[in-house]
């Protein structure tokens, strides 16, 4: 198939994310004024957009707090740089089941809430974009179960798109996207919807190209796709995404790295992304190009 690639990216930055890496680089921002710098930093560098968690100032634990969601939100918006917000809306549907031989009752760390408290912060902050992991999977440890039925994505969609929130669909396999586009059917989600492919994640889709192509085939014609890759592979799907058609996500959250032990920020990594994606001959397009093309509202601070 010819290439259709691209002249137009947009460079997505997941600034710390909700995995345990915050012991493993001392760039892993933790408080929401150092992910907020972060971001700003990172945009500075070209992002576009910066995709946020929050964690817990003092020992970088993963947090749904609505007031660090709040101070984050305040810190980007007032900066003197502007970018696109997306917050996660990803956590509160975890279980921890208790192990092969007694799976019940379920292990500590489950946090398994509703629709609405899930949704509580987007509806604080009002991003412009905020996420929806379309889909439930095995997810890298042996008893988890990262959990998104269909029932709960219906009532998640809603209540962004009621919002004027734009939902960036997570799909983590190719049947994320299958019941994305029975969302848009439905009318829970607007169209064209925008998607983020999520490659090598444990248990989703494995991490090659011809999954990856198949993933981009499966997003309908005049959506939004991003890609991203974990780890050695977060910059070689910069190009593989841009080669394909979509743009871009590079960040802490998927990858600590520049080379086997050099721990680097979230602006590096974005700069390397820049560096990748015009060394293709394509231009990297800014936050007011972006709500353009995705119909968003840029929020002001509250």
């Amino acid at each position: 198939m010819p290439l259709a690639m691209n002249k137009d990216v947009f460079i997505t930055c997941a600034i710390t994310g909700s995995g345990s890496t915050q012991d493993r680089s001392p760039h892993v921002p933790r408080s929401p004024k150092d992910i907020a710098d972060s971001a700003i930093a990172a945009a500075k560098a070209g992002a576009a957009v910066v995709h946020c968690h929050v964690r817990d100032p003092e020992t970088g634990v993963p947090s749904r707090k609505l007031e660090y969601y709040r101070e984050l939100t305040d810190r980007i918006r007032d900066a003197e740089v502007d970018m696109v917000l997306n917050l996660t809306a990803g956590m509160g549907g975890d279980i921890i089941f208790g192990g092969p031989n007694s799976p019940l009752p379920l292990a500590g760390g489950t946090d398994m809430v509703s629709a609405e408290e899930r949704v509580a912060h987007v509806a604080e902050c009002l991003p412009e974009i905020c996420t929806l992991d379309c889909g439930t999977m095995n997810f890298a440890e042996a008893d988890y179960v990262m959990t998104n039925t269909p029932g709960m994505l219906q009532a998640m969609g809603r209540m962004m798109t009621d919002l004027g929130v734009k939902p960036e669909i997570e799909a983590f396999d190719t049947g994320h996207l299958w019941y994305a586009k029975q969302l848009v059917k439905d009318g829970v989600l607007d169209s064209p919807a925008l998607v983020q492919l999520c490659m090598g994640v444990p248990w989703g889709a494995p991490d090659d190209l011809n999954t990856f192509m198949a993933m981009v085939n499966n997003v309908p014609d005049g959506w939004t796709f991003s890609a991203f890759g974990l780890g050695r592979s977060q910059m070689p799907y910069v190009a593989a995404s841009v080669l394909a058609g979509g743009n871009v996500r590079v960040g802490l959250e998927d990858n600590l790295m520049l080379g086997r032990g050099n721990l680097v920020t979230n602006a590096d990594l974005v700069e390397n992304a820049v560096n990748i994606v015009e060394g293709l001959g394509a231009k990297v397009i800014g936050p007011d190009d972006v709500r353009k093309n995705l119909g968003l509202e840029k929020r002001a601070p509250v």
